[in-house]
Formats: C-alpha cells, sequence, structure tokens
C-alpha cells in the first residue's frame, strides 16, 4: 500500500549517540521586514546581519544551515500582542520587538524526512539502505503550507551521492508500519545536517543576503 508521509520538513526524532535528547531549541532573530515565510520543519541558513532566512535554495545552496525552524514569537502590529506561530508568516510583526526563532541547531540532532519520489533500483528496503551514510540534497526545501505553517520540505532519491555539499546526510531508515512501501514516495529517512554550520568543521560562512532591521 502506499505511504501515508506526506511532506512535512525536517522533524527532530533524536541525536547520534548517547547524548541527551532533549529536543530543545535555541532562540535565533528573524529580521521584522523579512518578507520570506519560514516554515516548521525548515531547514534554515544565518545571514551576516545576524539574523536567519529560508534556506533561499529549494534543494539547499552553498551556505551552511544552522538549524531547522521550530516557531517564532513577535509582536503584532495590529493588536499589540505577543504572538506565538509555528511559522513565519513574512509580514505582520511590530518592527520595535524583536522576532524571535527557535531552532533545533545542534548538528548531532538527527531528523526524519519524507522521500519525494521512487527511484529505478531503489523499490525495495535493501536497496534504499546502500543509500545509508550517502547524501541527498532536497526535492524541495523552502517552501510550505500558510494553512498548517508546517514546511513542505522532502527529499530526493535521485540525488543520493557521496557528495559532501549535499543538504542531507543520510543516517538510516525509520521503521514504521504506516510508511514501508518502498516502491511508493514517503520513505522516512532519518537524517542529520550536512556541513550545519554549529559543527567545529563547519567550513562555510554566513550568506551575505542584505537586510535591514533585527
Amino acid at each position: 500500500m502506499a505511504n501515508s508521509n506526506g511532506s512535512f520538513g525536517l522533524r527532530p526524532i533524536g541525536k547520534i549517540g548517547q547524548s541527551t535528547n532533549s529536543t530543545g531549541m535555541t532562540e535565533y532573530r528573524i529580521a521584522s521586514d523579512n518578507s520570506n515565510p519560514i516554515y516548521q520543519g525548515m531547514a534554515v541558513i544565518p545571514l551576516a546581519a545576524g539574523v536567519i532566512d529560508d534556506l533561499q535554495a529549494a534543494a539547499g545552496g552553498n551556505v551552511s544551515i544552522v538549524g531547522v525552524f521550530g516557531g517564532c514569537e513577535y509582536v503584532s502590529s495590529t493588536t499589540g500582542e505577543t504572538v506565538w506561530s509555528n511559522y513565519w508568516p513574512g509580514s505582520g510583526a511590530d518592527s520595535n520587538y524583536p522576532v524571535k526563532a527557535f531552532l533545533y541547531d545542534d548538528p548531532n540532532q538527527l531528523f526524519v524526512i519524507a522521500t519525494s519520489n521512487v527511484v529505478a533500483g531503489q523499490n525495495t528496503e535493501a536497496e534504499v539502505r546502500t543509500s545509508v551514510f550517502a547524501n541527498i540534497a532536497f526535492a524541495t526545501g523552502n517552501s510550505g503550507s500558510t494553512t498548517t505553517g508546517i514546511s513542505s520540505a522532502t527529499a530526493d532519491l535521485n540525488t543520493v551521492a557521496t557528495t559532501n555539499t549535499l543538504a542531507l546526510r543520510i543516517m538510516g531508515i525509520q521503521e514504521d508500519p504506516e510508511n514501508s512501501d518502498f516502491t511508493a514516495a514517503g520513505i522516512p529517512l532519518i537524517v542529520r545536517i550536512n556541513n550545519h554550520f554549529n559543527a567545529p568543521t563547519g567550513s562555510i560562512a554566513a550568506a551575505t543576503v542584505s537586510t535591514t532591521g533585527v
């Protein structure tokens, strides 16, 4: 039967090794005039202005990922009240107050992401398992739903390669009876972020995208 998984971005599920998995998040900032929607489960990048932004490249780009967006807090420009949202809508914040973003930013964090497609030669668990420890790009990485606030990011099995500049590294396959059809999209891959901005070996600098306001 087809998998029940749709697209939901990167969902935190654990940590590498035996470290405590608190699924804790760190506070960052979004520029109050940033018009790019940022969805829960979306990988985000650091900007040289000291704020974070959406992934900007659907398959991931050449900027290190600083974490995965979990939600934000801001003061509404219309009501003056504090708003908690699982996505940044791209407008509506009072510029006199900070827009606080909360990210899963531990380089050792593991996530599950659904695959977007079916690829010849990867139609069984054994065949897909040969991709474990390889790298993979997003099929879609910078879009989502304004209704649910959830990212629509998925992983593209066509991109599996040893290339370490691809956005994600495959660490395993989640055991899930509802998503165990390897002949259909929605295979739940366990991944971690490659070239993580907070990792000791992170080598890609923050983006220099121009932005104003904090």
